[in-house]
């Protein structure tokens, strides 16, 4: 199918001429939504029937780290959520943490709650001696959809360990106490550790971050373009073996149903396609890395993770990956009384 044409900016709405309320100490908000209009990125088709769209932007690198596909506004800062995680990771390595294995993908995770990932969180508060209270992510119930019912089915209300960020906090808690940073203030932006990442950040974008917000997780969130988010994945599967970066990238992809879990698209490309990294963050954002220096960043414009899937597999498939899990990754039917009568598909 042939790409997208640019869509024509938007007009831009004459005022209005009724007055306006003041209010004091209110700050306009900050928008990382382009005035032209994203193309869609995929179709909801219900029985032969378009009911829905989703629109987004999509950036592709090459091996050479040239952009060769962008789709929609791939330039303007958008929050990555927990696609930042492996250089959070990366930032608690360069502060002094020596985690390695299914500890170090843990840090860089956003688990599904399954008991072998609350499990290896509760051992690692004891490894370093830290009380679960001094978790500052919220209390929360596993990620993932069944193990949710199997959690609640138990008896098991919602935890700070069972949350899906725990594993980072768990890390950043970890390197604090080491360093004799303070634990109180550890999602403070202007703690120690925070400003690390910080500069981790930048260094892997190759950008400045253009905005800090706070991640539903609490913790800071840098705004980074899907440019510079692709451009960061890359950077990790390049980097020098034995740096940070390089071992946050080898420990997710030896380790991929740590960073996610066992029924995620993240695990199944890891697993499946050899040497390649990925990971998703909240709002429909997704960033991967292949061995060879290619990647790609998108980011759905409404936050519909539902469409996460089959834009991913068709991005992949312009990437020339060839994979079974590129068309399971891509299925997204959907039902009708019980029964297949469409699907979300993508439309590039």
């Amino acid at each position: 199918m042939p790409a997208p044409q640019p869509s024509q900016p938007m007009q831009p709405s004459q005022p209005s001429q009724s007055p306006q309320p003041s209010h004091a100490n209110q700050t306009a908000p900050t928008s990382a939504l382009s005035p032209v209009v994203p193309p869609v990125l995929a179709e909801v088709v219900r029985s032969g029937f378009v009911e829905g769209r989703h629109r987004g932007s999509l950036v592709v690198l090459g091996t050479d780290g040239a952009v060769e596909l962008a789709l929609g506004e791939v330039t303007a800062p958008v929050f990555p959520r927990s696609s930042n995680k492996p250089m959070q990771a990366a930032g608690v390595l360069r502060a002094g943490l020596d985690l390695a294995g299914e500890r170090l993908a843990l840090a860089a995770a956003s688990h599904s709650g399954e008991p072998f990932h609350r499990d290896l969180v509760r051992k690692m508060l004891d490894e370093y001696g830290l009380d679960p209270a001094l978790l500052q992510c919220p209390p929360d119930l596993p990620l993932d959809a069944e193990e949710r019912e199997t959690y609640l089915a138990s008896g098991a209300e919602p935890d700070r360990v069972t949350m899906n960020c725990s594993g980072k906090h768990t890390a950043m808690l970890a390197v604090c106490a080491q360093q004799g940073w303070p634990l109180e203030t550890y999602l403070d932006p202007e703690h120690p550790l925070q400003r690390v990442i910080h500069r981790v950040v930048e260094d892997a974008a190759g950008e400045p971050v253009a905005a800090v917000g706070t991640d539903g997780c609490g913790a800071p969130l840098m705004a980074i373009s899907l440019v510079g988010l692709a451009r960061a994945f890359r950077s990790f599967v390049a980097a020098e073996p034995g740096s940070a970066e390089r071992r946050v990238a080898d420990a997710m992809r030896a380790h991929p149903e740590y960073v996610a879990g066992s029924r995620r698209a993240d695990t199944w490309l890891m697993r499946e396609v050899p040497g390649s990294l990925s990971k998703m963050g909240a709002e429909a954002v997704q960033a991967v890395a292949l061995p060879d220096g290619r990647a790609l960043a998108f980011k759905i414009e409404d936050g519909a993770t539902r469409a996460l899937g089959p834009v991913l597999a068709r991005a992949l498939t312009l990437l020339g990956v060839e994979a079974p899990v590129v068309e399971r990754i891509g299925r997204a039917p959907l039902l009708g009384g019980g029964r297949e009568v469409g699907d979300i598909r993508a439309s590039f």
